[in-house]
């Protein structure tokens, strides 16, 4: 049997690091891309300068918000609502395993255990987690994005801008919302994509003999 360590976690490690080296290629090329700006105007940008940029910041922040907004959206909507045919829809009708109430026994987790106001926040601690996650990267996002056009402002030895006067512009807004579109139009493609298409052996996909129409993963 695999019982080693990297086969146990292997998912969650291939993802964390090609997140490490995605990033390590976000941070070498922007710095690249605000190096020849800064370049043009006659000055220099160091690398660690940039790491504490609003360039940085932004592009980062701008990134993971969209995302967290996904998962929390994606965890909260499919409490509810239901997509005939999809591996990633609950059943149209009946309940489901999740939705049982918790009982504690010798291997719950310790605020079932525990019960009350601990477990009544454990039960919605992974949507409270993304929207958490969410809100401070939305406000990341904000921050850097701000310090990034004041600081091309003050390279260029224009007037800087006031935070109110920055929100209605539509600078943040539109990076906001194309990040935004792109995680959405996602989540529609993989609910949609599932009724129809199979992958052997994904947990994101139905049985690949399953009917087109039979909803959620089957078993």
């Amino acid at each position: 049997m695999h019982r080693t360590f990297w086969y146990r976690n292997s998912l969650s490690i291939v993802f964390i690091a090609l997140f490490i080296l995605a990033l390590i290629a976000q941070v070498y090329f922007g710095w690249q891309e605000q190096a020849s700006l800064y370049q043009e105007e006659g000055s220099f940008l160091g690398f660690s300068t940039y790491l504490t940029s609003g360039h940085f910041l932004s592009a980062t922040f701008e990134n993971f918000q969209s995302e967290f907004l996904q998962m929390a959206m994606y965890v909260i909507l499919t409490i509810s609502l239901r997509q005939i045919g999809s591996a990633e829809s609950k059943k149209i009708s009946g309940t489901e395993d999740v939705d049982r109430e918790p009982v504690a026994h010798r291997d719950a987790p310790r605020p079932v255990k525990q019960g009350g106001w601990r477990l009544m926040l454990y039960k919605r601690s992974l949507s409270i987690a993304f929207i958490v996650l969410f809100l401070f990267s939305w406000i990341g996002h904000l921050y850097g994005s701000f310090r990034n056009v004041n600081e091309e402002h003050a390279l260029k030895k224009e007037p800087l801008v006031g935070l109110e006067d920055f929100l209605t512009e539509p600078t943040f807004w539109f990076e906001t919302f194309q990040n935004w579109q792109s995680e959405f139009l996602s989540v529609a493609s993989i609910v949609i994509l599932s009724i129809y298409l199979r992958q052997k052996g994904s947990p994101e996909s139905k049985p690949v003999d399953s009917p087109h129409m039979e909803t959620g993963k089957g078993g």
